[in-house]
């Protein structure tokens, strides 16, 4: 059975009976807006990502599953790097006609198990046909106390630059995707990333950032929107940088210039996020109780613009600015 003939409602339909309630949810999806009912005292935080067939992702390298539970866990990430805690999300897809229902289906239930895993409710969206290809958007919904939303703009030089889990390993997955691998632990961290949300939520609650970024652009790009908004510069120390054992012996059998996986790559999803350097062992002390790890890699300074930097002092040089759609 194809989407054509279960038709838009019915498609509808076939999710919204899949659709978990949740807290704060008056009405969900079947009217024509979703009643949700926010914390008090709670500003609501709202996100929204696109992702596109022939962009974003390649139906050739992917499970449905995979991509269901990608394309929420990019809205997460957001949230997190603002310090929010994720509560609903819409789901808008177009679709071509001939796409399979079981591919659908699979695709749903890889995003709705992203959504149990943090506590997320579906409640609406819309749909359509597409005649290029499968679109995804999502808009996520969060909360949290007004002054514990982390900004973009508070780093101040002489800020430690901090970042979560290791850097490199997704543009390293989507080499060897294209190269034919089709497994392992960088491939996963390509196709599955697991987003940082409770590393950002309490790293928030602690008061601990001082700005907050998930990278997705790659970290010299993420870095440099930090620094659009709070100004100064910044410098990275090369040797600093979290890299896996896997990254470290497999990057330099595929790429002349490995760093620059790690530092223009994109799409770890991981919290780049700066701190007074007294703010340092409060970090330390909060992620001793968490599977990910924290890392200072570098300072923000007030020269303006970025560098990173070898132990030697010398400058690393590359082409590599971070992704770009235009």
């Amino acid at each position: 059975m194809n989407i054509a003939s279960l038709g838009e409602f019915g498609l509808i339909g076939r999710i919204a009976e899949r659709a978990a309630a949740r807290d704060g949810v008056r009405c969900g999806i079947g009217d024509d807006a979703a009643a949700l009912e926010p914390s008090p005292g709670r500003v609501q935080l709202v996100t929204s990502d696109m992702l596109l067939e022939g962009i974003h992702f390649d139906l050739s390298f992917t499970t449905p599953e995979q991509l269901g539970r990608k394309s929420l866990a990019v809205n997460l990430s957001d949230m997190a790097a603002m310090g929010g805690k994720s509560r609903w999300f819409l789901l808008s897809l177009g679709l071509p006609a001939a796409s399979d229902v079981e591919f659908l289906d699979r695709f749903v239930s890889g995003m709705l198990a992203m959504a149990d895993r943090h506590g997320v409710a579906l409640v609406g969206g819309d749909t359509c046909s597409s005649r290029s290809g499968l679109v995804i958007s999502i808009t996520l919904m969060g909360e949290q106390l007004a002054e514990k939303v982390v900004y973009r703009n508070g780093a101040k030089p002489g800020d430690l630059i901090c970042v979560t889990g290791s850097l490199g390993d997704s543009a390293l997955g989507l080499e060897e995707l294209r190269r034919g691998v089709r497994e392992g632990g960088a491939v996963s961290r390509h196709l599955d990333p697991v987003p940082r949300c409770s590393e950002g939520l309490l790293l928030a609650e602690a008061g601990i950032p001082s700005a907050m970024i998930d990278v997705s652009d790659g970290l010299l790009a993420d870095l440099g929107h930090i620094l659009e908004c709070s100004g100064g510069g910044a410098r990275v120390e090369i040797d600093r940088l979290p890299l896996s054992g896997y990254f470290r012996d497999h990057a330099p059998k595929l790429c002349n210039d490995p760093f620059s996986l790690a530092l223009a790559g994109g799409e770890d999803y991981e919290l780049l996020f700066t701190l007074a350097p007294d703010r340092w062992h409060d970090a330390e002390n909060l992620f001793s109780s968490m599977e990910s790890r924290a890392t200072v890699i570098g300072e923000i300074n007030a020269d303006g613009g970025i560098q990173a930097a070898f132990p030697t002092g010398e400058l690393y040089r590359s082409d590599h600015k971070g992704f770009r759609h235009f």
